[in-house]
């Protein structure tokens, strides 16, 4: 966090806080007939954002935002930074004993405070305008960048009410910007079922085949010089944006480290969705949770890595049952999710074979993840162990290389558990019995025998 930014922002808000009062009080006192400085609530005098370098302020100057734009926009940071500003809309109607209908406003679980809602923000552009109050189905509607770029929505509890009966909510990504500076990086849970993964190593520790290799590096050009292809170079209106790839082949071969690389190594965020775990966890709300997921990753640029994909993505089956077709209709959605997300989709399976052929056919990169050979498993034998190790003289990488069929991952899970027992005897060195041990856990693991 940058206390810097921090400050700005908050002298930014300060000015807008008390500029959103006024306009709040100018359109109670037009409304109640009271005196009143300006005849309109458009006389109110914004901020000058001219030399204000806030986040806040430039975010604001990007999208060239209006009047009613600005007052929306305020009116939403309202219950995060100074919700008692919103108080004066308990007022009570004495004539019905409840509050006034056109002040909207919607009570929160936990927050004790007002949340303005589309009738807020009608009352306080037009109060009894009808005009203003038909833009408001433009200006918070899907085709508007409020909605389009995730900024901020109405958020809606049951279909069939008002349009502007709508809480209004702001985007936490936005929220993060506005207030602390920093991109809100969501956390896993039933609702968001992704984690952010990241990776210490690099490029130089992924131990692939050249052309693997070279199909991976195919991905991170699109990463890197997809945007000028398409816009530069005008092709946008012939090449989809995105780009979707399968990673396939046994566990432990690299999938998720590549994944990961290519996030670090191109400054996007990698998002790793356990198709395995939310299917049987969340039977029934998968389509739901996972469009989450995609909506937030939209306009982030987010990676999104789907492993274990044949849980979901596998081969539709005859609709013989509601259960099927359900299943079979979470398949189709996402299918058509996956193929708009307008950033990196990898889809990673071990067994090319489970997935639906339909799906295949949408793939730009199909990219199999082989056991590794022997010279590579010798390259990861030798840069697995920690400099600080000394391997006993019995042990010959070469011929353990050349003996023993392991993935990577498998070869790191060895080394573990081998180092562990150096450690727990007091020693750094590495015992040929010791690494065979761990060599024989791994196979026993795939009912295999040393």
């Amino acid at each position: 966090m940058d206390l810097n930014i921090v400050k700005k922002n908050a002298l930014g808000l300060t000015r807008e806080m008390n500029w959103l009062a006024t306009v709040i009080k100018c359109r109670m006192d037009l409304y109640w007939s009271k005196d009143c400085e300006y005849q309109a609530v458009e006389e109110v005098p914004a901020p000058d954002l001219a030399d204000d370098d806030s986040l806040f302020a430039s975010i604001l100057k990007y999208y060239n935002v209006t009047f009613y734009e600005r007052i929306i926009i305020a009116l939403a940071l309202a219950p995060h930074v100074q919700p008692h500003l919103l108080d004066v809309f308990y007022t009570k109607n004495s004539e019905y004993e409840r509050g006034f209908t056109e002040f909207g406003g919607a009570k929160g679980q936990n927050h004790g405070g007002f949340l303005p809602t589309g009738e807020t923000i009608a009352f306080i552009l037009g109060s009894n305008n009808m005009e203003r109050r038909f833009s408001l189905y433009f200006l918070l509607g899907d085709d508007h960048y409020f909605r389009k770029y995730k900024i901020l929505r109405l958020e809606h509890s049951q279909a069939i009410e008002p349009f502007l009966s709508g809480t209004l909510y702001l985007e936490h990504e936005y929220l993060n910007l506005f207030t602390v500076g920093d991109a809100h990086k969501p956390d896993f849970s039933i609702h968001f079922p992704a984690k952010l993964i990241n990776t210490r190593l690099d490029w130089d520790d992924l131990v692939l085949d050249e052309h693997t290799l070279e199909e991976v590096m195919h991905i991170r050009d699109w990463i890197v010089h997809g945007d000028t292809l398409l816009h530069d170079w005008g092709l946008a209106n012939k090449i989809k944006p995105g780009f979707r790839a399968l990673f396939y082949g046994p566990p432990g071969t690299g999938k998720t480290l590549t994944a990961s690389l290519l996030g670090k190594s191109t400054g996007l965020d990698v998002y790793r969705i356990d198709l395995s775990q939310i299917v049987s966890k969340y039977i029934g709300e998968t389509e739901k949770n996972l469009r989450n997921v995609f909506d937030q990753g939209e306009n982030k640029n987010w990676v999104l890595f789907f492993d274990e994909a044949d849980a979901l993505f596998g081969r539709r089956t005859q609709a013989s049952s509601s259960n099927d077709r359900h299943a079979n209709q979470e398949v189709s959605y996402l299918l058509q999710r996956v193929e708009d997300y307008p950033g990196v989709v990898i889809l990673a399976t071990n067994l090319k074979e489970n997935m639906d052929e339909a799906f295949s056919r949408r793939f730009q990169a199909m990219i199999y993840f082989a056991m590794p050979g022997v010279e590579q498993r010798k390259q990861l034998w030798q840069r697995a162990f920690s400099p600080k190790t000394v391997l006993e003289p019995k042990i010959k990488m070469a011929e353990i290389a050349a003996k023993y069929e392991l993935t990577g991952g498998a070869i790191i899970n060895v080394v573990r558990y081998c180092s562990l027992l150096a450690l727990k005897h007091g020693t750094n060195v590495i015992k040929y019995k010791d690494l065979i041990e761990g060599i024989r856990k791994e196979y026993s693991k795939d009912g295999k025998v040393v």
